[in-house]
């Protein structure tokens, strides 16, 4: 098994802490008195955190974090802040760094570094400080400690005050061999370096005929991805996508019905009361599909004018059955909405038939957050019932630039259209990361909660048993450089862990990714000390 770095929290953990603690600081470092249990508790031990390195069952290293004040340091140099070369607001104290001999110079230090730093940068801290032992000042250096203000200690255990920022981390070696987490979020996208580029470039008029042309491409490119006929960009996020389509909705006459299986469809049912539709609503269980049968009678008995779904709901992995949708409002003269932001780019989408959707560019198609979709199948005119900026006419009748935009964010939206040139190849390649992970994660002893049979091939939502903390798994998924959706509300609630797929992964971090999970899976069902 390979090290996993994580958060202390098992009694066999501590144990092996305090005699890590007793051969570091009172046998090597001669900083504190022998006793006969060889083991030594910290005076802050009820206030660190431990970030540790294990390798199987055994404890390769430590280092542990501290933020209440007074630190260790203020004692003896007085108010740190008045020695440090660098303002700081928000510091944490860095202490009892100890790593096994066999291992110390290996890469195990080396992680316990990045470990270290993933922590401090997730908790909102600018420094962290550290009384360094003088025996190991190239060991804190590869990690990006700078010294500051004067020697502590004495003769025989000398210590140096030294700290650490962003930038001095990045500079050390450990910082420069620092990869960048691995992207297994829904959102934001892993973002190619062509399409950074695209963004900085510099910016020019949404007036000019060259944002005309370049908004044309991109919307064809759309609609030629989706089949869809019209399409306006609109700036802001996939909630304001739905709240046009809302505003759209409530042009309608008659009444409307709004299938619920999840988080987004529940997310409907409000865009839908704030803008004071008439509608019902079918629901249906978490993670589950709809089935004909129950739509079927639903829309044959209600006299509904228009249908809004989710297609891919992100919260729960479920895929929705499109074609089914379009061919029920089909036979009943409904008009079929869909919220597609989580499967636009990520599954093959066709749009034929559908009255309104809406999408993004920050997901599957892998540019920068902050442009929305909103296709049409007919030519949508002015309305002044409506809000000016949720009024999707207006789009239509300036072309499709009845406000300011910006050109940076087009560019780069165009420039990751470029992989659809053919969308089958990046589909494949989603998909094939969803069964190899899907596949890990149930060799790991996890369920995850779509059927395979209504999965979207984009996420899998991963129902964690309730002696394993997803905060807590999250966490230590994160120390280790995977980025896993976790920290949503309505996934805490139920304990649930998200993987998505849409991003670039290779299988090497896919697989090792895959291992760590099940190591951290192992160890989290024992019990915790509270």
């Amino acid at each position: 098994m390979s090290f996993i770095y994580k958060i202390a929290t098992k009694r066999s953990e501590f144990e092996q802490i305090l005699k890590l603690n007793y051969q570091t600081f009172v046998e090597e470092i001669p900083q504190h008195e022998e006793n006969e249990t060889r083991t030594l508790i910290d005076k802050f031990h009820e206030e660190n955190t431990y970030v540790i390195c294990m390798k199987d069952d055994q404890l390769i290293g430590m280092i542990c974090v501290r933020s209440k004040r007074p630190f260790s340091l203020d004692g003896k140099i007085g108010e740190v802040e008045q020695h440090l070369p660098v303002a700081v607001e928000n510091p944490c104290e860095i202490r009892l760094l100890a790593v096994d001999p066999v291992y110390r110079n290996g890469r195990a230090f080396l992680g316990l570094a990045q470990a270290l730093i993933r922590y401090c940068l997730k908790l909102g801290y600018d420094a962290a400080l550290i009384s360094g032992t003088t025996r190991e000042q190239k060991l804190y250096g590869q990690m990006g400690f700078q010294p500051f203000a004067y020697l502590t200690g004495d003769d025989k255990a000398a210590f140096q005050p030294m700290y650490l920022t962003k930038s001095t981390f990045d500079e050390g070696i450990a910082g420069r061999i620092l990869k960048e987490q691995v992207n297994f979020l829904p959102g934001p996208a892993t973002i190619s370096e062509s399409v950074k580029n695209a963004l900085s470039t510099s910016p020019y008029s949404h007036r000019s005929k060259g944002f005309e042309t370049l908004l044309q491409a991109v919307q064809k490119k759309l609609t030629a991805l989706v089949h869809a006929k019209y399409v306006q960009i609109l700036h802001g996020t996939g909630t304001l996508a739905n709240d046009v389509v809302a505003g759209q909705l409530s042009l309608l006459p008659g009444k409307g019905l709004i299938l619920v299986n999840g988080e987004f469809g529940e997310r409907l049912v409000n865009h839908a009361e704030r803008m004071d539709l008439d509608f019902d609503v079918v629901e249906t269980a978490w993670g589950t599909s709809f089935k004909k049968e129950c739509i079927v009678e639903a829309v044959s008995n209600g006299g509904y004018n228009w249908l809004w779904a989710v297609h891919c709901e992100t919260s729960t992995g479920v895929l929705n059955d499109i074609d089914m949708l379009k061919s029920i409002c089909q036979s009943y003269n409904v008009l079929l909405s869909l919220d597609c932001i989580s499967s636009l780019g990520a599954v093959p989408l066709n749009l034929e038939g559908v009255f309104f959707a809406s999408g993004v560019s920050g997901k599957a198609l892998a540019s920068y957050s902050g442009l929305s979709f909103v296709f049409h199948s007919e030519e949508v005119k002015p309305n002044k019932n409506l809000p000016r900026y949720l009024d999707l006419g207006a789009y239509s009748a300036t072309g499709g630039i009845p406000y300011s935009q910006s050109s940076n964010l087009m560019t780069a939206l165009a420039e990751s259209l470029k992989r659809y040139d053919f969308p089958e190849v990046e589909y494949e390649l989603i998909e094939q990361r969803y069964h190899l992970i899907r596949n890990g994660v149930e060799e790991a002893g996890l369920t995850v909660l779509s059927e395979k049979d209504h999965s979207a091939n984009t996420i899998m939502t991963i129902l964690l048993p309730k002696e394993i903390s997803v905060k807590q798994l999250g966490d230590n998924l994160y120390l280790n450089g995977f980025n896993l959706h976790y920290e949503s509300s309505y996934l805490n609630e139920r304990n649930w862990m998200q993987i998505s797929c849409i991003n670039d992964v290779g299988e090497r971090d896919i697989k090792k990714m895959l291992s760590i999970l099940k190591g951290l899976c192992l160890v989290e069902r024992e019990p915790s000390i509270t």
